[in-house]
């Protein structure tokens, strides 16, 4: 942050004679921010923001998204290079650590990721605990906040060493925890993780493969899988990452922010939004209905929504979008599925939408959620299963937010203020005077 030369913006209230002068920051990319740290013992009063959509929460390094320009930066690298040329593990060492590894930086971190892919066995008489038909993201809450118990003597978040450990930890497990929690939904054996497999080559294989017969992971499909995880590793301060910034404010344990992070990415306006989609899609059912389903949409009385399209950030096309559709193509055309009626309903209706002056008007393009659950059920997940799938990708952009958090400086206990509009004060009446 750069505040020399900022400047400042000057505030003050009608009618009486109550000004302050508050600094103007500069961060390196994006609009100047505001200090109100001072607003309240200044002038008396609060900010109200209600959403968060015109506050910045703190100062990070991590992430930029500029909105209107559909532009998203992990450490500055645009996430298009980083999709194309670079594997989610390497993603997650830049994520982590603000640079991209060398050859002996990437082995080593690799290597130290995969030494603790695998969970404690007590952990898998944990899952017996859980009903069959329990949803995934209940599960992962429950696993994820369960580590804590099973590492206590490594929860130190001011040391370095326990952080840079819980870290290695949450982002080896989550995979594996996951594709149990889904091998658990439907009653077969868990498949250990296997150390020779890359990342994504794992999950794909702790979710597919059975001990009756040897599986092979398709190297396109774990390449889509990877690709996937990368779109999704981070993205600045969303609900969830909130939440676990929020969390680990308190000084909670890394394992118990995590998991507090898995419970609001569960919500369907956040994490769910793919599932939503095909939802949508198999609604609308036909090219042929798309018309009648984008009246409905226009109609104020109607509650229909088109889902997958808008961002609360991206006033543009979500650059992910773009990366996911291509991809979409690729693992189609590895399966030999030419025509995929779900694909070709979303290719339509994206169409349609983009050349609609209702939704130009609004701003409406499509986001990442459009296109990823149809690559996501393509590649043989489940769609109850998808909001998991995010988790495992999110949990490296959970952990360098709040590694980052941790180490700075500045940081405070998270305590937001409200616009009370209750009831003033008033006395207490005994209950025989009571009318």
């Amino acid at each position: 942050m750069n505040e020399k030369g900022n400047g400042s913006v000057t505030l003050s209230i009608a009618g009486t004679n109550k000004s302050a002068s508050l600094p103007l920051l500069h961060g390196t990319m994006g609009p100047p921010v505001i200090d109100i740290r001072e607003l309240y013992s200044s002038l008396g009063v609060f900010t109200f923001d209600p959403g968060y959509a015109a506050t910045a929460s703190c100062e990070s390094k991590i992430t930029y998204i500029d909105g209107e320009a559909g532009i998203l930066l992990y450490r500055g690298y645009p996430i298009e290079q980083l999709a194309e040329h670079s594997s989610f593990l390497e993603v997650a060492y830049l994520l982590l650590n603000g640079e991209l590894p060398n050859k002996a930086e990437k082995a080593e971190f690799e290597g130290g990721v995969m030494r603790h892919t695998m969970l404690h066995e007590q952990i898998r008489s944990f899952f017996n605990g859980f009903r069959r038909d329990a949803h995934p993201m209940a599960v992962l809450c429950g696993v994820v906040g369960a580590l804590s118990a099973f590492y206590h003597d490594t929860l130190d978040i001011n040391n370095p060493e326990h952080r840079r450990i819980n870290a290695f930890r949450l982002i080896a497990k989550m995979p594996t925890i996951a594709a149990w929690a889904y091998k658990y939904s439907i009653g077969q054996p868990f498949m250990y993780p296997r150390n020779d497999l890359g990342y994504a080559e794992n999950l794909l294989y702790m979710m597919n493969a059975v001990p009756a017969e040897p599986y092979k992971v398709n190297p396109v499909l774990a390449r889509a899988m990877d690709r996937i995880l990368i779109l999704h590793a981070d993205h600045e301060q969303n609900a969830s990452t909130s939440t676990v910034r929020l969390a680990g404010s308190t000084g909670a344990n890394p394992f118990a922010c995590i998991a507090a992070g898995i419970a609001s990415l569960w919500g369907p306006a956040h994490g769910g939004a793919n599932e939503a989609v095909l939802k949508m899609l198999s609604e609308i059912g036909h090219k042929d209905r798309i018309p009648e389903f984008i009246a409905r949409v226009k109609d104020k009385n109607s509650h229909q929504r088109l889902m997958g399209f808008g961002h609360r950030v991206y006033k543009n096309y979500d650059p992910r979008a773009k990366i996911i559709q291509r991809t979409c193509y690729e693992v189609l055309e590895e399966l030999g599925i030419k025509d995929n009626p779900l694909f070709d309903l979303a290719m339509e209706l994206e169409r349609i939408a983009l050349n609609d002056d209702y939704f130009i008007s609004k701003k409406l393009y499509p986001n990442v959620d459009f296109y990823s659950g149809i690559i996501l059920k393509a590649l043989g997940i489940p769609e109850h299963m998808f909001t998991a799938m995010f988790a495992v990708a999110r949990t490296v952009g959970w952990v360098s937010q709040w590694k980052e958090m941790i180490e700075d400086p500045s940081q405070r206990i998270g305590r937001p203020r409200q616009l009370y509009t209750g009831t003033p004060q008033r006395d207490y009446v005994p209950l025989e005077q009571r009318g």
